[in-house]
């Protein structure tokens, strides 16, 4: 999270993927859990159809194995999802939902959980197609505090000042981690986890699957401190 003008502003999300099929159910999960994690649980349904459909057009008129991207920017009052890929030719249309039409339906799906806020944006040899839902001030929270926050905040302080997997320290010593360092010594930590736990003879995957299924429990409820604003 950054602060501007005295609120909290979260940096947009971005994620870079092959558009197959399969890819879909996944982007879905991710979409849902960083809802989650911005307070805006209840916009998850309406993002994940902004984000099937969008990926789906991709796929379908693109091309499977079209490498795009998923962005998700929250600018109050409006969340914007947007599917970026190589090919500004093939435009989205928008189709009466009809029972007769077999497919081309996806954009008028887009188009009534938006209320009509979605577009195309032509950018030399790429396009972007972006919807916006428009999202209560007063959700636009996250949990920052509690304990499970405050352990975590130590643990990555901490790998910060230590070398990585690629050679080098997130952050020298003494120095404080900025969004990007923290998410870099994150990931390492959950990465030497599952090296251990494969090391003692645990299955990564059936751990992971675990605390997923813990976090998602705790994260939708009011499990530590209230949402702060």
């Amino acid at each position: 999270m950054i602060y501007a003008s005295g609120r909290v502003v979260r940096e947009p999300w971005l994620h870079e993927f092959a558009a197959h099929p399969e890819e879909v159910a996944q982007l879905r999960r991710m979409v849902r859990l960083r809802l989650i994690l911005w307070g805006l649980q209840e916009h998850v349904d309406a993002a994940q159809i902004c984000v099937s459909e969008l990926v789906t057009n991709v796929i379908q008129h693109v091309g499977e194995g079209t490498p795009t991207t998923l962005r998700m920017e929250l600018n109050r009052p409006h969340l914007r999802v947007e599917v970026v890929d190589p090919d500004p030719r093939a435009l989205p249309t928008l189709l009466a939902a009809s029972t007769a039409l077999e497919s081309g339906r996806g954009m008028a799906l887009v188009d009534a959980v938006t209320d009509h806020r979605w577009g195309v944006t032509l950018r030399g040899d790429t396009k972007v197609v972006w919807c916006e839902l428009t999202v209560d001030d007063f959700a636009v929270c996250s949990p920052t505090n509690g304990p499970r926050v405050t352990r975590a905040s130590a643990i990555l302080e901490l790998y910060g000042t230590w070398p990585l997997a690629h050679g080098s320290a997130v952050l020298g010593s003494g120095s404080r981690l900025n969004v990007a360092a923290a998410e870099e010594a994150a990931i390492e930590a959950m990465a030497d986890l599952l090296h251990w736990l494969r090391a003692h003879g645990h299955d990564p995957d059936d751990v992971l699957d675990r605390a997923q299924t813990h976090f998602e429990a705790e994260i939708g409820g009011v499990s530590e401190a209230p949402l702060v604003c």
